[in-house]
């Protein structure tokens, strides 16, 4: 009875780690956001420079911090592993954090969240493509609710005209396409070379080949104590630290449950932007961001359902 209770204690305190863990880490995604935000407004940084510092940064650390554990040159031994890492690193990577930041520049960090957080739905669709399968009665509420989100959002909810420019609607949904691709692409990668190994490639491979376009040493902004704070905030926290907190997260949370947690990433990107930088979202935003996660919590739990009768290699495979 008392081993019971000891061993129930523990998985407690186990489970109560990993919430915390997860929180963390969509919080500081949420709030690095935010605070690129800031950068961009308030000290005349531009998207191009923050992405290249941020992937080659965060990329060369992740990769030193994987070294301890594994051979991260492994990687780069088959040539279908090479192409695979080059195409995670421009088109997935890259594409995912410039686009990201673009649509923040366009816009706010709140809304490009926002509209970044579509990208499941996109890949739902991806697959029901590929697998040629109609969608399920959650899936098809999943849609309609990320259509509904994404018009009140960029709208106000008034047919007649956007809140937004159409730059900041072109990158926010290219930004949620990135992440389908993000999400999709390097899953083989993932399973036999583990997250910190590709990713850290990814974003080395990303950054270097934003240094054709915008090269690192050719700084654009005002470098100064808050925003030299502001930068080393985007690049530790908002990017090593949240990664790693996510990664050790699922050491004690089922997928779907860090899914459902990581909601907490574009709320606060909204809250934050709202009190901090004095962003405008009304009652039709905050009524779109519902509508927004509400389809991430729905698919979430349609991923789990099909968790129960698939293997897990082939869960992998069709739910990324």
């Amino acid at each position: 009875m008392i081993r019971k209770v000891v061993r129930e204690m523990n998985m407690n305190q186990s489970r109560m780690k990993g919430i915390f863990l997860v929180l963390l880490g969509a919080i500081l995604w949420g709030v690095s956001g935010t605070v690129a935000q800031y950068l961009f407004e308030q000290q005349a940084f531009n998207a191009e420079w923050l992405t290249v510092i941020r992937l080659l940064s965060a990329g060369v650390l992740l990769l030193l911090f994987a070294r301890r554990r594994q051979n991260i040159w492994a990687i780069w031994q088959r040539r279908g592993n090479r192409i695979s890492v080059v195409l995670f690193g421009i088109f997935g990577m890259l594409a995912v954090q410039y686009t990201y930041f673009a649509a923040i520049a366009a816009s706010n960090a709140a809304t490009a969240t926002l509209l970044q957080y579509t990208g499941p739905v996109m890949i739902a669709l991806y697959l029901l493509i590929r697998f040629k399968t109609w969608p399920s009665m959650q899936q098809v509420v999943a849609i309609i609710l990320a259509l509904l989100g994404t018009f009140l959002l960029v709208t106000h909810g008034q047919f007649t005209s956007l809140s937004i420019s159409g730059w900041a609607l072109f990158w926010g949904l290219a930004s949620a396409v990135a992440l389908a691709f993000y999400t999709l692409q390097p899953i083989k990668l993932l399973n036999e070379f583990g997250s910190a190994v590709v990713v850290g490639w990814g974003m080395v491979i990303g950054g270097i080949g934003m240094s054709v376009v915008h090269q690192p040493w050719n700084v654009v902004g005002n470098l100064n104590p808050l925003s030299i704070a502001a930068l080393l905030f985007v690049v530790l926290f908002g990017t090593l630290i949240a990664f790693y907190s996510y990664l050790e997260s699922l050491k004690y949370l089922k997928p779907t449950e860090t899914s459902l947690l990581a909601c907490a990433e574009p709320l606060s990107a909204a809250v934050l932007a709202v009190v901090w930088l004095n962003v405008s979202f009304g009652g039709a935003e905050w009524l779109g961001a519902s509508c927004i996660i509400a389809t991430i919590v729905i698919l979430s739990r349609v991923k789990e359902k099909k968790s129960h009768g698939l293997g897990e290699s082939q869960v992998k495979e069709e739910v990324g």
